[in-house]
């Protein structure tokens, strides 16, 4: 997503402004490392260009920056759930103003901390007391961790994902390898299936990969790159691609914009909210996922 050309409404640092895209702001990092975009709507990453690359995360031409729907593309936060297993689907931290806590920069690049509190809308869906806090890591390599603490007086079960999109040349021409052999496709009732080594997708997927290996790759060759995805604090690896027919049935997508993108998530996976991660009062859990370009 293109940031560098809009004007700053603050100036926090020598690398990091605040801009605006119709009704959402936007935290801008640039940096000599990389360039950034987090959206405190969502606590929504929106772009990661390593320097002198094409950015490594789809976002939809079609996004809708209201301010109040979920942001197709980027790395939406699925919290404190993944799925339709409650409503609103994926959870409400997506859809939900962050705060900026902190930010802060060095030679390495910099870090920008949001945070997403209870609240009585939250309070409404959730009932429960959280703390939940955003670190994003720019530079050489993007690094995305949510941090979710229990800070009721009772215990509290989640699930969630790091749902990315990572933006490819040409998804006909991708390869992935290292999601594991087993997987639940969502596609055909959540039957337990297995699969090849390496993947080339030829129509829609949605599958939940159960023993992802430490590394996934996803080969690039249009643009001449492969991606590196390193999940922690998951129990599965989700990818998913809507295809020509699920794309045509999304308002903030165009037609042909899922030939040029490929979800691969850090997911927390649950058939129910009661099967989910239990955490207990002053617990706290962290998800994460680390994308670099090879």
């Amino acid at each position: 997503m293109e940031l560098k050309n809009l004007p700053a409404l603050t100036v926090l640092s020598d690398c990091v402004t605040i801009v605006e895209v119709d009704q959402v702001k936007i935290v801008r990092v640039m940096h000599e490392k990389a360039s950034a975009g987090i959206a405190l709507h969502g606590g929504h990453v929106v772009s990661f260009a390593p320097q002198g690359q094409k950015d490594l995360i789809w976002m939809s031409d079609k996004a809708i920056f209201d301010g109040k729907a979920a942001l197709r593309g980027g790395i939406p936060v699925c919290w404190p759930w993944f799925g339709r297993i409650a409503a609103p689907a994926h959870g409400f931290a997506r859809s939900t103003e962050w705060q900026l806590l902190e930010h802060r920069e060095n030679q390495s690049g910099v870090i920008v901390e949001l945070g997403l509190f209870a609240s009585e809308e939250t309070h409404q869906i959730w009932p429960y007391l959280f703390d939940a806090r955003l670190v994003v890591e720019v530079g050489d390599q993007l690094n995305v961790t949510l941090k979710v603490s229990n800070i009721d007086d009772k215990p509290w079960t989640f699930s969630g994902a790091l749902h990315t999109y990572l933006n490819v040349g040409d998804i006909s021409q991708t390869e992935i390898s290292g999601m594991g052999a087993e997987y639940i496709d969502s596609l055909l009732q959540g039957q337990v299936c297995q699969g090849e080594k390496i993947l080339k997708l030829s129509d829609t997927i949605d599958r939940v990969y159960t023993q992802p290996e430490a590394q996934i790759l996803v080969k690039d060759p249009l643009f001449e790159r492969t991606f590196c995805v390193e999940n922690q604090g998951h129990n599965s690896a989700v990818l998913w691609n809507p295809w020509a027919e699920g794309a045509k049935g999304m308002a903030d997508m165009s037609d042909n914009g899922y030939q040029t993108m490929l979800c691969v998530e850090s997911t927390l996976h649950a058939a129910s909210i009661d099967q989910g991660k239990t955490l207990q009062p002053g617990e706290t859990h962290q998800l994460s996922t680390t994308i670099s370009s090879l």
